[in-house]
């Protein structure tokens, strides 16, 4: 067994992790059939990534003090109560047969709103449960666990609405209960959270200054934002599926688990064997491959070719992500992780809900192979001016934690 695995807390974390994450990518699904079967317009799809978006953006300086402030895990299961309540709200306005567009985005507006404080908290929960040497293999082994949900939630969800999208929604409900109940049996939280530092505009924007000081970290997180912000090509998923690979909700589901599969499979190889050299280098060549494998499926017409190439994307977004969380967790004192932590999901936030309605609109613009092509070609071009701008990111050569 790994060592990271033997500390029960860090194991329950990651159960809850998991819970989380299926639950998350099972809603994705069915928000993303319905609200397209309704609207039959891919900006709509677009939009949803955009109301995900706004909140977390308008959020995060907040959420960050209050991860610093409070007890993590606490804060984490009240945001997972709230998602689930609005998984009960989906359900029934489904159920009933009053969904509309509007209400999918309203509700999904809220959503967002209860995950910008859950990313912060979590993401500054977990270092503590692990000693420091652990903490690549560590998230590692977190970012596994996102691809297994990333998996099976899918996969699951599209198979779920078949009996409706009510059935999908109540499915995601509980698991967010079951989330919350991991975490209630992390009986004590490791790391005293500082609560009593007087609020001041410095201590809200300390997490941006931090990042701003820390070059290596910085071209890390923004080339992770650029690269996803335009290659993403997940919110055109159901276009793909419906218009041009001519397959229903189960293939949209197959075809949202793919790059999970490829990420799942690379970061347990991460897990077991840790990057420990040129780790710098390495994060711009698979931030390349990103984005020509999302070159390759937006012109493709093939089902078996075009999963083939979500699953080597998403391999290569796993070892940027883990590349990305390492440095940020080795490198931030926990006393501000939770607002170091809040700009680094305000970062992915904008990579992946933004990129959504980036994809979207450019979908709506030029029609969906073209959006994702300039996407992948522009990934490409990314990497190649940060290789230029930020040369402490090229020059990292390992994960080791500062002694």
């Amino acid at each position: 067994m790994n060592d990271t695995l033997r500390h029960k807390p860090f194991a329950l974390f990651l159960c809850s992790r998991i819970l989380t994450s299926v639950a998350f990518q099972m809603q994705a699904v069915a928000v993303g059939w319905q609200i397209y079967s309704i609207s039959g317009s891919a900006l709509y799809l677009g939009l949803v990534g955009l109301a995900q978006f706004l909140p977390m953006f308008i959020l995060t300086l907040a959420a960050g003090h209050v991860a610093d402030r409070y007890s993590r895990r606490n804060v984490s299961r009240l945001c997972q109560v709230m998602e689930g309540i609005a998984a009960v709200a989906l359900a029934v306005l489904s159920f009933g047969g009053w969904q509309t567009k509007e209400s999918i985005l309203g509700i999904i507006f809220v959503a967002g709103a209860a995950r910008a404080f859950e990313g912060p908290a979590l993401q500054s929960l977990f270092p503590r449960l692990v000693p420091a040497m652990l903490i690549p293999r560590a998230a590692a082994w977190s970012a596994s666990a996102f691809e297994t949900a990333g998996v099976v939630g899918p996969a699951v969800g599209g198979l779920l609405y078949a009996a409706g999208p009510a059935m999908v929604y109540l499915a995601v409900s509980v698991l967010f209960l079951g989330a919350g109940t991991f975490l209630t049996l992390i009986r004590t939280e490791p790391a005293a959270v500082r609560r009593q530092e007087r609020i001041s505009i410095e201590s809200v924007f300390a997490g941006i200054s931090f990042i701003r000081s820390r070059p290596a970290v910085l071209g890390a997180i923004s080339l992770d934002l650029f690269a996803v912000l335009l290659g993403g090509a997940t919110a055109l998923l159901p276009v793909y599926a419906r218009d041009i690979l001519l397959t229903g909700p189960w293939g949209l589901g197959v075809l949202r688990s793919a790059p999970a599969v490829g990420a799942l499979a690379m970061s347990v190889y991460l897990a077991r064997r840790p990057l420990r050299r040129h780790v710098g280098r390495v994060m711009f060549a698979a931030v390349a491959v990103f984005g020509a494998a999302t070159i390759v499926f937006g012109v493709s017409t093939s089902f078996t070719l075009s999963l083939s190439m979500l699953v080597i994307l998403g391999a290569a977004d796993a070892i940027s992500v883990v590349i990305r969380h390492s440095l940020v967790q080795i490198e931030t004192p926990d006393e501000m992780r939770g607002r170091v932590s809040a700009v680094n999901s305000m970062f992915i936030g904008t990579s992946n809900q933004l990129g959504e309605f980036e994809s979207g609109l450019t979908a709506a613009w030029f029609g969906a192979v073209p959006a994702v092509v300039i996407g992948g070609a522009g990934t490409i071009l990314v990497v190649l001016i940060w290789a230029r701008l930020f040369p402490q990111l090229t020059n990292v050569y390992s994960l080791e934690p500062r002694k």
